[in-house]
């Protein structure tokens, strides 16, 4: 199933209904924008949507998407065991519950009343009815909360996908476009019908042709109005109380936890023991953010091991790596449902010597290995002092590449080094790599041209630049630990870097970097390599010159810095 889909029936069925009132909404922000242009095209336009909207089936898909898509929201939120949650999802939320407040308005003045007493409720209809009132403000504020609630829902959703990050900036100037235009065409049409509706004698024949309702009807459009907001601050409160009453027989079931070097708590149950940890300000190690991917967040269970269930598949394979006695769990796996008495292993506030920032973070980052080829053959007879030369003028030359471009020099392995790109996000890091991987290319290149000049040969170089999951810590002696990075991502740059000998390159690049880095090959230019001590084939670029990578980094960067780099280049 594609990552869009996962979830259960409920989640799927919110994905598709928010979908389908989009493009509903789309629509219905095309036609009143066609005010902007023709009232003619604005009319013709709402006669194409009502032939789906306003026959049974359209009818029944529109308003089962519209209750589905509300009522699973109020659901989800009475679900809440919290209302923590990130901006952006407070947001949506926030105006997902403002528009009920016209959308109600809104149904009842058009669909219902032509429903009911015939109106001929045409945009120009619709727009008269509100101008020159606090509606007409009220009905565009709709409009732009329901775009940005749509918008938001969107991002939300294509964020899991790759692609979403080079069309993003694409689809931020659509969805200003959208609300703009349609604004502009409801201003231009309201003072057009406004003006007309002023003459005396083109009032009563615009009166007769939308079968304007008679105060009567206004009378009763307005109560349902009130019975429609009223059933919809209703269905609020009762959300309101479902979330508060669930909340409060959680608490009536909570679970007593007490830490033997520390406090003692009361936390829900259902929560993992890290959650309540957490939620009760106790810090607790979890490298891996609770996956059960490390064993940093383990506990000794002293007291309440019998009512606990067995380890699952997950935190076994933990537990069975660091050869954990019987006694000991992974907090990130565990949900206690009666008290307990547990020790942290390792504490976040100075236990066994270390504190939390050393212990390592898990980052995805571009990892570049590089190796002089021939080193021993060309250094054999030479004194040591000449060899030590020989390589600080090599890395003389090459490191500031890799400086100048973000990079960090993680280690020095004799003739090679090991080169980080610690960037906030994973394209960052992928650019930054391509770009140094280029740069270091193009400095060989001068380094082996002055090395001619002085009759010495030239230096041949293999480089491996992989992306993946590392972990980035203190390493050593507490006090004496230098940071540095360890993981499978550095064991297939190294293996990637070995194999540039056999073909004769300069540089292998795995598809990982290019990907992050929106970069643009041919993938018919992509072999597949099986590395020794990696599990899955890996799919890589070999060049057989570095600085032609310069061609695919550019590529990958946003406009306004690929002309900072050319202008860049010009200068020097």
């Amino acid at each position: 199933m594609s990552i869009l889909w996962q979830g259960n029936w409920i989640t799927r069925t919110r994905i598709a209904t928010g979908l389908f009132l989009m493009f509903y909404a789309f629509l219905h922000f095309f036609n009143i924008g066609l005010g902007l242009l023709s009232p003619a095209w604005m009319e013709a336009m709402q006669d194409f949507r009502q032939l789906f909207s306003r026959n049974l089936v359209g009818t029944v898909l529109l308003y089962a998407a519209l209750l589905l898509h509300g009522g699973l929201a109020l659901v989800r939120l009475a679900q809440r065991r919290s209302l923590r949650m990130s901006t952006t999802e407070a947001w949506q939320t926030v105006l997902g519950l403002l528009i009920p407040l016209q959308l109600i308005t809104h149904i009842v003045f058009t669909r219902y009343s032509h429903a009911v007493y015939d109106t001929r409720d045409e945009m120009s209809y619709v727009i008269l009815l509100m101008w020159n009132s606090v509606s007409i403000w009220l009905q565009s504020a709709l409009l732009l909360v329901v775009w940005i609630h749509g918008c938001i829902g969107l991002h939300l959703w294509l964020r899991l996908t790759r692609w979403w990050r080079r069309a993003v900036a694409y689809a931020i100037a659509l969805a200003v476009l959208v609300p703009g235009f349609a604004l502009a065409g409801l201003l231009v049409e309201g003072r057009r019908i406004f003006a007309a509706f002023q003459i005396e004698e083109r009032r009563a024949a615009l009166m007769e042709s939308f079968n304007w309702p008679a105060p009567e009807a206004f009378a009763a459009l307005f109560g349902i109005k009130d019975l429609g907001l009223a059933i919809f601050v209703g269905l609020v409160a009762l959300t309101a109380t479902v979330y508060l009453a669930r909340r409060q027989m959680r608490r009536r079931r909570s679970v007593r936890i007490r830490y033997a070097d520390g406090p003692e708590i009361v936390a829900e149950r259902g929560l993992t023991l890290l959650e309540m940890s957490r939620t009760n300000g106790i810090p607790h190690t979890s490298l891996c953010g609770g996956k059960g991917r490390c064993t940093t967040c383990r506990v000794v269970v002293e007291n309440g091991t019998e009512h606990l269930p067995a380890p699952g598949p997950t935190e076994a394979r933990s537990l069975k790596a660091v050869k954990a006695p019987p006694d000991t769990r992974l907090a990130c796996q565990i949900r206690p449902s009666a008290p307990l008495t547990v020790y942290r292993v390792f504490r976040p506030d100075g236990g066994r010597k270390r504190a939390h920032a050393s212990q390592g973070q898990e980052r995805e980052l571009a990892i570049l290995f590089l190796d002089m080829r021939g080193f021993t053959a060309r250094t054999t007879g030479q004194l040591p002092y000449d060899v030590v030369f020989l390589l600080n003028r090599f890395f003389d030359a090459i490191v500031p590449a890799i400086t100048s471009a973000g990079g960090t020099v993680d280690k020095y392995l004799g003739d090679g080094l090991l080169a980080v790109f610690d960037r906030p996000a994973p394209s960052l890091s992928a650019r930054d790599a391509l770009a140094a991987t280029a740069a270091v290319g193009r400095a060989l290149e001068a380094f082996n041209a002055a090395l001619a000049e002085q009759g010495d040969p030239e230096i041949r170089i293999g480089m491996g630049l992989h992306m993946g999951n590392v972990v980035l810590g203190e390493i050593g002696a507490a006090g004496h630990a230098p940071r540095t990075i360890i993981g499978d991502t550095v064991n297939a740059a190294s293996r990637l870097e070995g194999e540039t000998k056999a073909l004769g390159v300069e540089v292998i690049v795995s598809l990982r970097v290019l990907e992050a880095a929106a970069a643009e090959i041919d993938p018919q230019d992509l072999h597949a390599f099986d590395l020794r001590g990696v599990s899955e084939t890996l799919m890589a670029l070999p060049l057989e010159r570095a600085a032609d990578l310069e061609k695919t980094s550019s590529s990958a960067l946003p406009p306004e810095e690929q002309r900072a780099g050319s202008a860049s280049s010009v200068a020097t």
